[in-house]
């Protein structure tokens, strides 16, 4: 059974601060990237596969690929930094009956009608709603954009901020 050091979500996926910070941090020896858009895209995979630190073993599955292989052997043997792209992503893989304890939440960037509420870190109320639902069945999600700087819990996102929700 495979160990997950982190679940992250990070629409960079595979990027500096994923690198050089969290993957090191965590010990992991995969990276496990689970989107439904780059699990088609072959070419856009093998970008992400080849951003991965040397010796690193990368892998991309769609929502439905993840849950089957956790389901089947619980995604092998290794130590798992596992990467989600959006919030919407996460949650489809919540709803499939993805083992989540808890959630970073480490870049979900800006666009219309969306909220600053942590550093860079933006939400909708899509993106709320669908974290509450998930918290609400007892999974710790937080803010945290790199090891050595503070973060904030889920919580304080919805006490500071009015979404509708």
């Amino acid at each position: 059974m495979a160990e997950i050091r982190l679940i992250r979500i990070d629409f960079r996926l595979i990027h500096g601060q994923v690198i050089t910070k969290w993957f090191g941090s965590t010990r992991a020896t995969e990276i496990v990237i689970i989107d439904d858009a780059l699990s088609e895209d072959a070419f856009m995979a093998s970008i992400y596969e080849m951003s991965a630190p040397p010796g690193a073993k990368v892998s991309v599955f769609s929502t439905e690929q993840a849950v089957d292989k956790w389901n089947e052997n619980k995604l092998g043997d290794g130590k798992l930094l596992i990467l989600f792209k959006n919030v919407e992503q996460v949650y489809k893989a919540f709803k499939l009956g993805f083992p989540l304890s808890e959630v970073q939440i480490g870049g979900l960037g800006s666009a219309p009608g969306r909220k600053v509420v942590f550093g860079p870190i933006t939400m909708d109320d899509r993106d709320v709603k669908q974290l509450k639902e998930i918290s609400d069945k007892g999974v710790h999600i937080y803010l945290h954009q790199v090891p050595e700087e503070g973060k904030m819990e889920f919580e304080k996102v919805l006490e500071k901020n009015d979404f509708n929700v």
